[in-house]
Formats: structure tokens, C-alpha cells, sequence
């Protein structure tokens, strides 16, 4: 991820575990530059980024003891990282949700242009999108929630979810051709 560290993973976890705080400079360091970038996606604006990062790592110290080794550390990181991110959007009330009843029906007979974008430049697109289409397309297409874990976390009902995600790709495909 970010700075290469002498220690293990588990070692470097077993140390901030204990407040070590030179393995805890160490573990910002070696995490926060990946993190960050997850931060800057979901707000489109480095300061914001920069205080969810912060936020994201008090509950990563805070909950490091609630880590038991099973699944991946980054995985247990970015979920709270997109938590953080969540709520910081919600306290400012960034995301704007356009409700839709149905889900609308896209028919392309072409092969999808999003498919031929690279993650830097699917990035740089999507921060283009309005708060809404930017944050469910987030969490589904590319942290791989579903529909019914974004309802919840967002707090929409399923099939706004749904047509939020299908008029971001729609938006994403306009921007591409």
C-alpha cells in the first residue's frame, strides 16, 4: 500500500494494539495513501478527504482490537473507511438522491465503453457525477455492496439504489463516447 515496513502485518497490528506510537506513525504511514484515495473518491474534495482519512483511522485504532485475523485487513479498513466517508456525506448533507419508483430499463446492443476505461480514468469520470450517482455507483460497482446493503447504509429503498446505478453508468457511457 503505501511505504514498505519492516514488520508483519500482524506484528505492526500487535504493536498499535498495544499503543505503540511509533508503530502506529508507522501503520498511518504504510495504510493512509491508499485510504486516502478511497477518502477523495467519495468526496470529491482533498480537505473533505483529508477529515473522513482522519475519522477512518480514529475508528481503526479504536476498533483494532476487533480485528480477528479472518478475511483481509484492507478489506476490515476499507469498510470502515467507506462508513466514515458515509457518514461525513450525510452530516453534510453532499448527497442529493433524485427517487425514482422503477428501475429504468437500458438496452445497448454495444459492448459497454466503461469496460474500456482504466481504474485512474473511471475515477476521474466518476467525480463528475452528481453526489448521489457518484456514491451508489461507489459502493456498488467498486466496493461490490449490493442494492440492499446500499439502501440500508444510505438510508433509500432498494429501487432508488438501483436507478441511481443505472443512470451513474448511463452518465459514465455519455462521458465516454
Amino acid at each position: 500500500m503505501g511505504k514498505i515496513s519492516t514488520k508483519t502485518e500482524l506484528e505492526l497490528i500487535k504493536e498499535c494494539k498495544k499503543g505503540i506510537r511509533k508503530s502506529q506513525k508507522e501503520f498511518y504511514d504504510l495504510y493512509s495513501p491508499k485510504l486516502f484515495l478511497l477518502c477523495l473518491r467519495y468526496s470529491n474534495d482533498r480537505t473533505l478527504a483529508e477529515d473522513i482519512l482522519q475519522d477512518a483511522f480514529i475508528k481503526i485504532f479504536i476498533n483494532l482490537h476487533k480485528y480477528r485475523g479472518d478475511g483481509s485487513f484492507e478489506g476490515w479498513m476499507r469498510r470502515i473507511t467507506v462508513n466514515a466517508a458515509i457518514e461525513c456525506l450525510r452530516r453534510n448533507k453532499r448527497a442529493a438522491y433524485i427517487p425514482f419508483d422503477e428501475e429504468p430499463i437500458l438496452v445497448c446492443d454495444q459492448p459497454s465503453a466503461l469496460e474500456n476505461l482504466f481504474e485512474k480514468d473511471l475515477i476521474n469520470k466518476t467525480c463528475k457525477l452528481s453526489a448521489g450517482y457518484k456514491e451508489v455507483f461507489d459502493l456498488y460497482a467498486i466496493e461490490g455492496y449490493s442494492h440492499k446493503e446500499i439502501s440500508i447504509k444510505l438510508k433509500i429503498t432498494e429501487s432508488t439504489s438501483k436507478s441511481q446505478y443505472s443512470r451513474a453508468k448511463s452518465a459514465l457511457r455519455d462521458m465516454v463516447v
